[in-house]
């Protein structure tokens, strides 16, 4: 910088030149672009200080933190609390703001101008993109989005027909046959399936890996085993005594998430059948709550913090204009073995059955 004239002003090229970097690269540090390293970030604003440089457009205001909004129908819920950190996790890194609302009513989801007059407002209130964490009915929000170039993603989606929906979720099929599997190899042969609600794509996936394991196995399906309602204790309290009820009860049952499974586990306490000794019982989800049964609950692990994180950097690349590679992105999942999982007693002490 010298011989510079006291009375010229620095320009850009001179930041740039000062922190060691393209003038391209000063120009989106100094708008908080979010492909930028922090260390980039920091010299560019150190030569800005150094130089006095200020913009020569009038236009040009210091980088804000952006604002994203998280929407979920409940927020009482183990899933959604274990997703919403990660997601906050992730706006924090990125330093943006995340308002948690709760879903508007579903009058509201299932009208047209009322979708669009919600979006709008979000918009107008600073938000740069929505992720949904299984919310139902949207596909009129999802519209209205779209119409006015919002980005929506939606974490596990439920009631979506729009094939270019963008979403995240775990490897649901493949969660569930893992969880079907591991009551084969302890030997279990009439395995229940208690699922999650059939508008929700995740339940789906996860009922058809349960099957594909009895298939793998020799095992036609028996329809007297399989029940489906919401996803909660409830459902796993109501159906799991219907099962235990049968003349065959099941061995083992697959429940289609953690709190199915804690109902299930009710249900069985409540007729005193002892859960391992006469049934075994798999959850998915795999939240911290599983540990804390009694006894502890064998559990599928998803990343639901990672199913947030993942939600954050997607919708704000697409803020910036990038299309994301892939419009489903499924994360992998893992089977935790606990405590509630068993040989069935009528094998108890052999050891696990081989197929």
């Amino acid at each position: 910088m010298a011989g510079r004239p006291s009375t010229e002003r620095p320009t850009l090229a001179d930041v740039a030149r000062a922190a060691g970097v393209s003038t391209g690269t000063a120009s989106k540090a100094l708008n908080g672009r979010l492909d930028i390293a922090e260390d980039t970030r920091a010299r560019v604003l150190e030569a800005v200080a150094a130089l006095g440089y200020r913009p020569t457009t009038a236009q040009w205001e210091p980088p804000r933190t952006r604002t994203i909004a998280a929407v979920t129908d409940v927020v009482d819920s183990p899933y959604v609390s274990n997703v919403l950190q990660g997601l906050l996790a992730a706006a924090m890194t990125a330093q943006t703001d995340v308002l948690v609302r709760l879903a508007p009513d579903r009058a509201v989801r299932a009208t047209k101008a009322a979708a669009q007059a919600w979006v709008s407002e979000q918009k107008e209130s600073g938000v740069v993109g929505i992720v949904g964490i299984t919310l139902s009915r949207p596909n009129a929000v999802l519209q209205a989005a779209r119409k006015v170039g919002m980005p929506f993603v939606m974490i596990d989606p439920v009631d979506v027909d729009d094939p270019r929906t963008v979403s995240v979720g775990s490897a649901n099929w493949a969660g569930a046959r893992t969880a079907t599997e591991h009551l084969l190899e302890l030997g279990h042969r009439r395995i229940g399936w208690i699922g999650g609600p059939a508008a929700s794509a995740a339940a789906r996936e996860r009922f058809h890996g349960y099957r594909a394991a009895l298939d793998s196995a020799g095992i036609s399906l028996d329809r007297t085993l399989v029940r489906s309602d919401p996803f909660s204790i409830e459902t796993g309290l109501v159906h799991g005594r219907e099962l235990l009820a049968l003349p065959a009860a099941p061995t083992g049952i697959v429940a289609g998430d953690d709190e199915i499974a804690v109902g299930v586990i009710a249900a069985a306490r409540e007729l005193g059948v002892p859960v391992p000794g006469r049934l075994s019982v798999v959850g998915f989800d795999d939240t911290p709550q599983a540990a804390w049964t009694t006894p502890q609950l064998t559990s599928v692990h998803q990343p639901l913090a990672g199913m947030g994180r993942m939600a954050v950097e997607t919708v704000l690349a697409m803020a910036d204009g990038v299309e994301p590679a892939s419009r489903h992105v499924q994360l992998a999942t893992s089977l935790t073995v606990r405590d509630s999982t068993a040989p069935p007693a009528a094998v108890a002490g052999t050891g696990p059955a081989r197929r």
